[in-house]
C-alpha cells in the first residue's frame, strides 16, 4: 500500500457550527472544503484532530476502536483551544456513517481504516489573535491503511533531550497540529546530527513523551509511564495497553522517570522500552543517544513483552479476542 495516510477516501462527514448552532451533518466531497485566507486556524491555529481505526473481522463485519475515548478527547481539546463545543452525540454518527459508507473498503488484517475527525476554526478575522473562532467546520477523514510495519519492526534510536519539550505545558493535552509542528525542528536536528528516529523529551530530567507518541518502559513484570497530567498527550492507545498489562498480571505504575533512573533500567538485559500509539500500535526502542553516549536498551532488539501487548490488543481489535473492555464500536 502507498505509504500511511497518504491516500483518501473520496467522500467524507462534515457538519459546521455557524450563528451559535452546529448544522445538520453530511457526506460530502473529501475537497469540498473552502477556506477565506483570513481564516482563524490559518493565522492563531485553531485546529485540533484524532486519530483512531476501524477493523474487519473475520465475519466481514466492521468495528471502531475505543470511539468514545477519542470523542471525549477531541471534545477536550476543542474546549482547551476555544473553538466552539462538540456535541459529541453528533461526531460519534459522523464517525459512524462515514465509516458505514466505505465499509466495503476497510482493508483485511494486518490493515485497517484509519479515521481522522478534525475541528477547525474557520472565521475570517485576523484581528482575532487573542479571540476564539465564532465559526468552525468539523470533518472525518478516511485514510484505508496497511502494516505500519510493512517492512518489519526495528528498534528505534531515541535522542534523550533534557532541555527541550514537545510544547508548551499547558497544551500538551490537547491533540494541536500545532504541538507537533513545534517538535520538528528539533526532531529533524536529531536525525540529521546523531541518526535518531525520534526525540524523547525529558525536561529537567523528567521523562515525558517523543514527537508523536507515549513513552512506556518494561521492566521484568513492571510497566512504569509517567502520570497523567497537563504536560503531555492522554493516548488512548497508551490507557489500552496498560489496561491489557493489568489483565496479564503485570504491575502498572504511573508516576515520574528520571532520566537517572531510564538509563540505569536500561542497563538490565531483560528491560524493553516502547513507544504507543495510534498508527504503530507499539514499537520498540533499542538505543537511547543521551550527551554524545549511546545507551542499549536490553538486548537492544524488540522485546517479547511488547509484541506480546501489541499482539493481545491487536486481537482484540482484529476481533480475535474478547473485547472484555467494550471497546469496539460495531459500524455494520
Amino acid at each position: 500500500m502507498a505509504a500511511f495516510g497518504s491516500v483518501f477516501m473520496p467522500k467524507m462527514a462534515l457538519a459546521t457550527f455557524e450563528n451559535n448552532q452546529w448544522s445538520d451533518a453530511s457526506i460530502v466531497a473529501s475537497d469540498s472544503i473552502q477556506l477565506h485566507p483570513g481564516a482563524h486556524v490559518l493565522h492563531y491555529s485553531s485546529t485540533c484532530f484524532e486519530g483512531l481505526k476501524a477493523f474487519r473481522h473475520a465475519d466481514g463485519s466492521v468495528h471502531v476502536f475505543r470511539m468514545d475515548q477519542n470523542i471525549k478527547r477531541l471534545a477536550q481539546s476543542s474546549r482547551l483551544l476555544s473553538l466552539p463545543a462538540i456535541d459529541e452525540a453528533q461526531v460519534s454518527k459522523m464517525i459512524v456513517d462515514a465509516v458505514a459508507e466505505f465499509a466495503t473498503d476497510v482493508p483485511e488484517p494486518p490493515g485497517s481504516m484509519y479515521i481522522r475527525p478534525t475541528h477547525i476554526g474557520t472565521e475570517a478575522a485576523v484581528g482575532k489573535a487573542a479571540a476564539p473562532s465564532a465559526t468552525s467546520i468539523l470533518y472525518v477523514l478516511l485514510s484505508p491503511v496497511g502494516d505500519y510495519f510493512t517492512g518489519g519492526a526495528k528498534a528505534l534510536r531515541l535522542l534523550l533531550d533534557e532541555t527541550g519539550m514537545r510544547c508548551a505545558p499547558h497544551m500538551g493535552m490537547i491533540k494541536s497540529g500545532g504541538n507537533y509542528a513545534s517538535a520538528l525542528g528539533p526532531i529533524s536536528k536529531a536525525q540529521a546530527e546523531v541518526q535518531a528516529d525520534q526525540i524523547l523529551f525529558c525536561p529537567n530530567g523528567d521523562v515525558q513523551e517523543t514527537g508523536a507518541a507515549n513513552f512506556l518502559l518494561i521492566d521484568g513484570n513492571e510497566i512504569i509511564t509517567k502520570g497523567l497530567d497537563s504536560s503531555f498527550l492522554h493516548g488512548v492507545t497508551r490507557s489500552s495497553i496498560l489496561t491489557l498489562a493489568a489483565d496479564l498480571g503485570m504491575t502498572v505504575t504511573e508516576r515520574d522517570l528520571t532520566v537517572t533512573e531510564l538509563l540505569e533500567r536500561a542497563a538490565k538485559p531483560e528491560v524493553e522500552a516502547v513507544l504507543s500509539g495510534t498508527a504503530a500500535v507499539l514499537t520498540s526502542v533499542g538505543t537511547f543517544i543521551h550527551n554524545d553516549k549511546e545507551y542499549k536498551v536490553g538486548t537492544g532488539e524488540p522485546g517479547p513483552i511488547a509484541q506480546k501487548l501489541r499482539q493481545a490488543l491487536n486481537d482484540i481489535q482484529w476481533g480475535k479476542a474478547e473485547d472484555k473492555h467494550n471497546w469496539l464500536t460495531k459500524v455494520c
